[in-house]
This record gives structure tokens, sequence and C-alpha cells, in this order.
């Protein structure tokens, strides 16, 4: 079969860049396969992206050499409004590229640029909106849209100019854990029915592993490994050379094969295979026992420092956003707030500090009702830190960002100083004191939007979507910070859609479905209880999945923990002889 996509020596230089940010990179793709590129944070992952479809050098200046070729055409002799028909790109931001006023008339801007026929233009329109579930929502305005709804509306709006090859970036950061199974599936059913070709650029894992034909993966500008998505994740030490993130199934049968109990063929690496080989390893045998969990006396007896009364909240369209919801948070507790996009979480959490005030009842902070006060008083109580960190970003140094909110609300001079220095040092900032946040990698602006709030000194601390768009290392940073926060006293409010990092962090689990909470409790319960997550489009963690398969085995007590989980594995093979 032929090359779609041919890379052969590419080479590519940022004009700001001291050396190459791609560097000898080799890739062919056959025409009709799925490639997920992956990698840490910095990789080149997105460049490679861009010089795909010619944004790189037309758009991006720089030194290039090498060739691309996409569907047979040299990208260095076509304008990008050509190769754009037969190469698709759905950018990681998805906000950069959405220009409709309406959902309808944003998918239409595509192939209306190709002066398609009007009949065409609606036929394909109906289609792309129906494959990522956004059927109905033709005449809502654009911004009025989640993030995740956003993503879906991009990938609609790339769908519908029908091209050959199609280049996602990140293109399920924002989407809730079904949302993000439906797209893969969708992209799936796209390459066996057109058999499209499919490029992903990913730092997720487990939606990727049956889909994914051929994995690249890219470290300092250069390609570092090729094969299949089974080889690389079933290689836990390679995995984590390159900073990916592992499946809890394969760091437990990584755990099995290096303690001599399976195959390294044999690591699952889905919940299914995970049950097939801990059914044989421990049918009849005794499960290992975890000491069971100590009552969190103090945060159930401390006080409550936010309530929620009969909360309802209508846009301007007067569509109900929240509906009746009733909340207490009692201080030193770590929240998380989950549900599928657009169920109101972000619309409930913006309530908090008084970003969005109610339509009917009330909210109250520290005894502060968030009606009556000002946002720059509430602002001292309770930080928010936005899901994209570029919208309260706006100062031309990372020191001046930190300044702004403390001297906005009066912190004295000598104080603001002392303040910088101690929230620098605390997120490792320290060294871009004096850098423009915006020549900064994702990650770090997030940190910068965390660290701006963190010096005011909030007792409670709201973050959107803190991990989206993170690779794993990054991941880990941004949640250590959060935790050390977490132990040192502030109250922690999380809205995320990984499931992982609420498994691991959050005590307490919020979840939200059509604006009202239909499930409040411990992290283990609500996360256990399959039936009413899936009505919420939440698809449970691997870990708490496995550790069903273990319960339903005589284990005492869920496990959300991976580590712990398999101690219990292996403690409950302790004497045991392969075969």
């Amino acid at each position: 079969m032929k090359s779609i996509i041919k890379l052969q020596e590419l080479n590519y230089q940022y004009p700001s860049s001291e050396e190459k940010n791609l560097s000898n990179i080799n890739v062919e793709v056959e025409e009709g396969k799925f490639v997920v590129v992956m990698g840490p944070t910095g990789a080149g992952k997105t460049t490679l992206s861009l010089c795909c479809n010619g944004l790189i050098p037309q758009l991006f200046e720089g030194k290039v050499s090498g060739s691309v070729q996409m569907a047979g055409m040299d990208v260095s002799k076509y304008r990008v409004q050509t190769l754009s028909k037969h190469v698709g790109l759905v950018l990681q931001d998805p906000e950069t590229q959405i220009f409709g006023m309406t959902v309808e008339e944003d998918t239409a801007f595509g192939p209306r640029n190709f002066m398609i026929e009007r009949e065409e233009i609606l036929t394909r329109v109906k289609d792309a909106l129906k494959r990522v579930r956004l059927s109905g929502y033709e005449k809502r305005n654009t911004t009025e849209l989640s993030g995740g709804e956003k993503q879906r509306l991009a990938i609609a709006g790339t769908l519908a100019m029908t091209p050959e090859i199609l280049i996602l970036d990140e293109p399920t950061s924002e989407l809730d854990p079904i949302g993000r199974q439906e797209i893969y599936a969708t992209l799936d059913d796209l390459r066996r029915e057109k058999n499209l070709t499919i490029m992903v650029i990913e730092h997720s894992s487990e939606e990727i592993i049956e889909k994914a034909d051929q994995v690249v993966v890219l470290n300092h500008g250069e390609k570092v490994w090729e094969g299949t998505a089974r080889e690389l994740f079933s290689d836990i030490d390679l995995l984590n050379k390159y900073g990916i993130k592992p499946l809890a199934s394969g760091v437990i049968g990584w755990a099995l094969y290096k303690n001599g109990y399976i195959s390294k063929e044999e690591i699952p690496l889905n919940v299914e295979e995970a049950k097939c080989i801990l059914k044989r390893l421990l049918e009849g045998r005794t499960i290992k026992q975890l000491p069971e969990k100590p009552e969190k006396r103090k945060e159930t007896e401390a006080p409550v420092v936010l309530s929620v009364n009969n909360l309802v909240h209508k846009y301007s369209n007067n569509k109900k956003a929240l509906n009746g919801v009733n909340l207490d948070i009692r201080q030193g507790e770590f929240v998380a707030l989950i549900g599928q996009n657009g169920a109101g979480k972000t619309t409930l959490a913006k309530h908090f500090n008084g970003l969005l005030l109610p339509t009917d009842g009330y909210v109250m902070v520290n005894g502060m009702n968030t009606q009556t006060m000002g946002i720059d008083k509430l602002s001292r109580f309770i930080g928010y830190v936005f899901q994209n960190p570029d919208h309260q970003i706006f100062s031309t140094t990372v020191e001046k960002e930190l300044e702004y909110g403390m001297k906005n609300i009066g912190i004295p001079e000598n104080e603001i100083k002392e303040r910088i220095e101690k929230v620098l040092n605390f997120t490792g900032l320290l060294k871009h004191r004096d850098t423009h946040p915006f020549s900064l990698g994702k990650g770090e602006r997030q940190l910068v939007a965390v660290a701006s709030i963190l010096a005011i000194e909030p007792r409670i601390l709201v973050v959107d979507e803190p991990t989206t768009g993170l690779d794993w290392i990054g991941i880990n940073n941004m949640m250590t910070l959060i935790d050390t926060l977490h132990k040192n006293g502030t109250t922690i409010i999380m809205v995320t859609h990984d499931m992982d990092i609420v498994a691991k962090n959050a005590h307490r689990v919020i979840v939200m479905k059509d604006g009202e909470i239909c499930l409040d409790g411990p992290t283990e319960e609500v996360l256990s209880s399959f039936e009413v997550l899936r009505e919420a489009y939440i698809a449970p963690p691997q870990v708490i999945q496995i550790s069903k398969i273990l319960q339903e085995m005589g284990l005492s007590r869920a496990v959300v923990d991976e580590e712990e989980l398999t101690a219990v594995v292996l403690g409950s093979l302790e004497g045991y002889k392969c075969s």
C-alpha cells in the first residue's frame, strides 16, 4: 500500500529558537492508517503537525529542510488554501479556529470557502455535527459553548471539509471520558468508511490502544521510537523514559511480569485483559487486605466555608444552566467537580467567587453573600484559576503578573515583594520572573496563573481543568503543587475530566448532570457507582474498575491508588509457584 504521509529528513527551527525544533524526522504512514504521535511537552509534536499542512513555513517562518509530502503533494509547492482541501488540521486550542456566530455557521465555514453547492454544505454540516454529538446545537451561539463543546465543534468543522488526511492536535483534552471514547470511535469509523488517514497528537493513552496502527514518539525534536501501541504501553520503563502516562492495567501487569508471574506479551492493557489475568492467577487464593482508611473527622467537623443554597442560573437565552443546586464545602476539603461537557461544572464554580451571580438562590463564602460582596473582597478568600490560563494572564513579565492582584487588594509593597519570592520559589518559576508569560509553554503558563492566585493567599482555591493539555510530567508537577497547598490547609475545589487525578487526589467527588448534583460522597464510593457515572457520561478510571474485580474476589474495600492495588495483587500471590 502506498504512503500518503511521507516525511523525509525533516528539519525545522523557529526564528526565536537557538536549536532545531525538529531534527531529521523520517515518518511514513500508509493510506487509511491511524497514527498517533506522542512525547513530552516541547518534544515537537505540534510543530510536526504544522509542517504537514504548510502552516510551517508559510505562516510560521524559520529554517526548514527536508521533504514533506501529503497525499502526493510536496507541501512546499502548494498554498495552505489548496492543501486544506486534502489535509485537515484540528488545532490544540479550539477557540483559535472557531469563526462562526452559531454552531451551524462555523461548521459550514470551510465548505463555503471551497465554493461547494449549498445543498451539499447542509448535508456535510448535518453529518459532521451528528458524528461529534452536536446535533440540536445548530443555532447555539458559539460563545455559549463549554470548552469540550468547542472542541467537538472544531472537529466537526474540519470533518465537513472531507479531507483525505485528518490531523488532530490533542482533540479530546477538554472532553468528558465517554466523550473521548466517542470521538475516537468516530475517527475509527471514518477511517473504515472513507479510508481516511488519521494522525493524532495525544498525551492520553487509554483511548488509542485499540485504535492506533502506529505510534511515533518524539523527544527534544527527534523521533526516538516507533512501533505499535501495545509494544509501547507494555513497557513501563520506556513510558517513564519519555514521560508518557502508563495505564493502570499496564502498571499492575508490569509488576506481575517483573516478578515472573506472566510473560511480557501477557501484560494487560485494558480492564477485560486484566480481569482474565487476575482470575487466572488469583482464583481460589486469599486476597490480601489493606488496612481500613481512618475517618476524616478533621474535615467533617471543620466549619463550612462555602455554602450554595437552591442555586438557579439562567443565561441570556433563558437556558437554565443550574437547577436548584445545594452544597456545603468545609474548610480543608479536597473536592472534585465532575460531569459531562455542559453539565454545569464551570458555571457552578464561577458562582463561588462572584464571576457569575445567581438568577435565584444564593452563595455564601466565609459568611459573605456573593451578591452583595464585590469580586475584589471575595478574591481575598477564594481564588479562581481559569480553564484556559491565557484568559487571565495579561502582564509583560511573570513577576508583574503576580504583583497585579496583590496591588489591587491593597497589600503593602514590602509584603508584595516577600510574597513574590515565596510563590516563585514554591512554584518553581523563579528562573522565569522576568520572562514574558506568553513566551512560556502551556504547562508553565498554567503555573503562572496558579501562582498569581496563590500570591493573594486565598483560603479556598478553585482550579478549572488544571491539567488540560499537560503531559504526564506536567500533570504530576501540577497535582503535587495543588496537593501541597491542600496539606498546608487550603480548601481545594477542582473541576476536571481526568478521572485518574480525581482517584489519586480528591477526597470527595461531586457529580453533576444537567445542571444538578446527582451524586456526592467520598471518592472511592462515588467512583464505584458505575451506573450513576454512566448516566452522567463518566467512565470510571481503570484503577477503580480493576479494584471492583478484586472486590468481587474478596477485597474488602475499593482502592483508588495504583501502587496500593499492585501491592494487593502481589501480596495475594506470595508463595505462588509459577508453572
